[in-house]
């Protein structure tokens, strides 16, 4: 079944076979069988068995969220709030999630992780990774990325979120336990390992040691760092060749350096940055211009969870880069589709030119630059996925 959408006023490609040409005026896509294999100027557009007419709106990739905490129960508004009337944030939260997650069914689990990724997919997310790290037992991080799995192919272990209560007094029996039996168990589920490095979680040692078992059982790596402090974790996740490395508020200039050179180098190690969790925690906004004039690869990701950022809105975050972080609205967008697919080592996605898969965003808007241009307006009007118009989303007009 081919599907053509016509009648494009504005269509963000981010092609790699043509980096010169992001943006095409007057524009058709064609997708058939779940790929793109024609994009052009509308008049030359071929037949197709279906079509769907953009209005003169503007067409991007669908958005590739790269880092997000999907399975829990429960929520942290009490926590929020007293951190919007002056408590910093911890880590320390995390063990509140723990101990609901753990006793929640996984009925319950399945649906809120259900409700959530239908909120992703409403705001134009197409493609979305899900961490493991709210049940820090074998059982229930299985069962995590069992769920997770149900609803995505990126799916991330991340026993290595912080040391859960019964461990407390023997943080090395629980790193023997994640690189260990946990690890043999969640692997069969997972595509990548990550591990929270920062003072409230893990050490840069542990770190090297549980992302090298998960190496070694097969799995990418992905590292959180930089949140609260630089921390020595960007240099070793650019040492192991992370996919990416997620965070990145405080960086240093040697951490700066070997971002720039890994992105030289081949695939490397991309920054993935996370403004939301700047907004939500008032924590001070990364300058990303600094990143980008090094030649730093850079992802944008909602980093959605019950504690740090519970918002999946990927095209807020979009909003924040411009607004806070230094970016472009075309670098912000670039970042949070083609730049996300980087993260993920992805080349199917996050891009809308020849081979890529069928995924695109009708805007309620004639430009892409609305996106950061009205903030907190619902722009999303169509989400098609494979060439299937999957969220009915058109709004009144």
């Amino acid at each position: 079944m081919s599907c053509v959408i016509t009648n494009i006023g504005q269509l963000v490609t981010f092609d790699p076979a043509d980096p010169d040409r992001p943006i095409r005026t007057d524009a058709a896509l064609v997708i058939d069988e779940g790929l793109v294999p024609w994009v052009g100027d509308a008049a030359n557009a071929p037949a197709a068995d279906t079509r769907i007419d953009a209005d003169g709106a503007a067409v991007i990739p669908g958005f590739v969220d790269s880092h997000s905490h999907l399975v829990f129960a429960g929520d942290r508004v009490a926590e929020f709030e007293a951190r919007m009337t002056g408590r910093p944030y911890t880590a320390g939260g995390i063990r509140t999630t723990v101990a609901a997650t753990r006793a929640a069914s996984d009925d319950d689990l399945r649906a809120r992780l259900a409700h959530l990724v239908a909120q992703s997919r409403a705001q134009g997310t197409t493609t979305l990774e899900i961490k493991s790290g709210y049940g820090l037992s074998l059982a229930d991080e299985e069962r995590a990325l069992r769920l997770a799995r149900e609803v995505t192919d990126e799916t991330t272990f991340l026993g290595a979120h912080v040391v859960p209560a019964e461990f407390a007094h023997d943080r090395g029996a629980y790193v023997d336990l994640v690189c260990g039996d946990m690890l043999a168990a969640c692997a069969p589920h997972a595509r990548w390992v990550d591990v929270f490095i920062d003072s409230g979680a893990f050490t840069v040692d542990e770190a090297r040691r549980i992302l090298t078992a998960g190496r070694d059982a097969g799995l990418g790596l992905r590292v959180h760092a930089g949140q609260l402090e630089a921390d020595g974790g960007v240099a070793l996740a650019v040492e192991l060749d992370a996919a990416s490395v997620d965070h990145c508020t405080h960086l240093t200039d040697a951490d700066i350096a070997a971002l720039a050179e890994s992105a030289r180098g081949g695939a490397g190690t991309v920054a993935t940055l996370l403004p939301l969790v700047e907004f939500s925690t008032k924590q001070p906004y990364l300058d990303a211009r600094r990143l980008l004039d090094a030649g730093v690869a850079i992802a944008i990701a909602s980093d959605c969870n019950p504690g740090s950022n519970y918002s999946s809105s990927v095209p807020l975050a979009v909003a924040l880069a411009v607004r806070e972080l230094g970016m472009t609205p075309l670098e912000a967008l670039a970042a949070a589709t083609r730049g996300g697919a980087r993260a993920l080592r992805r080349t199917d996605v996050g891009h809308l030119g020849v081979g890529a898969r069928g995924d695109a965003v009708i805007l309620d808007a004639p430009d892409y630059r609305y996106l950061a241009y009205r903030p907190g307006v619902p722009l999303v009007r169509t989400v098609v996925v494979g060439g299937v118009d999957i969220a009915h989303l058109r709004q009144a007009r």
